[in-house]
């Protein structure tokens, strides 16, 4: 076997391959033997049809199987062993291989193109500082989201007379019965306010039990589905259900914030976990920074991600990308979608390039196990289940990630997005210890501004 690779430039090249009968006639020889084992033909004995024959019927398909395997392996063995930075596949070149007369030739030679990214360096001293934003969560938004949880854990009041945002019970009533009706649609029901429209819920603020009011329904509940939610009746027929009716009000229930006292301390935190009033808007404080942590911490590795990309030259093979993109979406995307989108395809493909080259520097590898672990905790995530001793969920856990590993239904997939997660993040965090991280603190409102902006 004679193998070659001609460059035609930095990122462009030629791998010829030249195969001679002894590369592929053992194995050829082999599979015939098997062939002539196991193929039954009329007149003769199953393992007796003569060798000349079975190589007459079956000798061209195993001789272009076996060539078509061996290229496949050489051609992707090359490139490992050679390290060579291939982007998109190689292309074999078609009229070269159609012009082989299979039947007569012995010697055959092939050729692909390949693709290549120009050689590039990593010199994470060289790379600007990337900053790390710590959220702290101002006064403003400690009020806030006590304001929230304070209507969260709500409690229900009686009211005397209708406020915004109430809710009144009691009877609505049709005023005139519809044409061939025995009587017109009536039902006790209950009336959110903050599902009625504006222009109707006035005629209802400021009434009291007892008082009743007449208005167009249609107009009230514009919303079918909440037409429904406030007549009790189905959908399809509350829709139908239009014109002047009457509600007389039985009752009228209004939520209360919930008071800041040791029981809704106990609701939000857990018994016990604070004691007064300073220690719950401490503790909260503490709960919107780790709330906001992941977007933090993800938009860390986005700034790494920028700054490796801004700061590492790296050239493509334009144009054969882009003509590799067509042959393999086969006709789903025109050439004028293939040039809107390149500039982002090249830049996921060279921050590929750039994640395997520190991995192969800082010999990053991934592990089985680590694998499991991600897809363990994934499971628990999914359960709600943080751990803990409880042996049997343990158990359930690890046979589910298991099972999700190994799932045959997908080829695979399940596996290799696992394992390209945990390769993702042990190059980030590698990257985290190699570049100069500033630490920066800033309000939730000043994190939210910065992250619009990018």
């Amino acid at each position: 076997m004679d193998i070659t690779l001609e460059k035609a430039s930095e990122t462009n090249a030629s791998l010829k391959i030249t195969l001679t009968p002894d590369d592929y006639k053992p194995e050829v020889d082999k599979k015939l033997k098997d062939y002539g084992r196991k193929v039954q033909l009329k007149g003769f004995r199953p393992g007796h049809v003569p060798a000349s024959l079975v190589k007459k019927m079956y000798g061209k398909s195993i001789l272009v199987d076996e060539i078509n395997a061996m290229l496949s392996k050489t051609v992707s063995q090359y490139i490992r062993e050679n390290k060579l930075q291939v982007v998109g596949d190689p292309v074999p070149n078609r009229e070269l291989a159609d012009a082989i007369d299979w039947d007569n030739q012995t010697d055959f030679a092939f050729s692909y193109t390949l693709g290549l990214a120009s050689e590039f360096d990593i010199d994470f001293a060289q790379l600007p500082s990337v900053t790390d934003y710590e959220i702290q969560a101002g006064d403003a938004e400690v009020e806030s989201t006590i304001a929230d949880l304070r209507q969260r854990f709500h409690t229900h009041t009686h009211a005397d007379e209708v406020g915004d945002g109430d809710t009144i019970y009691g009877e609505l009533k049709q005023v005139n019965t519809p044409e061939g009706a025995e009587a017109g649609f009536s039902a006790k029901t209950a009336f959110p306010l903050n599902q009625m429209a504006e222009e109707t819920k006035g005629q209802f603020i400021g009434t009291k039990k007892g008082d009743v009011i007449t208005f167009q329904l249609e107009q009230a509940f514009p919303d079918e589905k909440a037409r429904a939610t406030a007549t009790g009746a189905p959908k399809e027929d509350a829709a139908n259900l239009t014109g002047e009716f009457t509600f007389e009000t039985d009752d009228i229930t209004r939520h209360e914030p919930a008071e800041l006292n040791q029981e809704f301390f106990d609701k939000v935190l857990g018994v016990g976990a604070v004691s007064d009033e300073e220690q719950f808007r401490s503790k909260v404080a503490e709960i919107i920074k780790s709330n906001y942590e992941r977007e933090s911490n993800q938009l860390l590795r986005l700034d790494i991600e920028k700054t490796l990309l801004d700061n590492t030259s790296i050239q493509l093979p334009d144009e054969f990308l882009k003509n590799w993109l067509l042959e393999v979406n086969e006709g789903k995307f025109t050439p004028e979608q293939v040039e809107e989108q390149y500039d982002d395809f090249t830049k996921s493909v060279k921050l590929q390039l750039i994640k395997n080259k520190i991995a192969e520097q800082a010999d990053i590898k991934v592990e089985f196990d680590e694998v499991l672990g991600a897809t363990r905790e994934m499971v628990r995530n999914q359960f709600g289940y943080m751990g803990g001793d409880n042996e049997e969920m343990n158990e359930t856990i690890d046979r589910i990630a298991r099972n999700y590993l190994m799932d045959d239904k997908n080829n695979g997939q399940n596996y290799t997005s696992l394992f390209n997660q945990v390769y993702d993040d042990k190059v980030i965090e590698y990257a985290k210890t190699q570049l100069t991280i500033v630490t920066q603190d800033i309000t939730v409102d000043e994190f939210k501004a910065l992250v619009e902006n990018r």
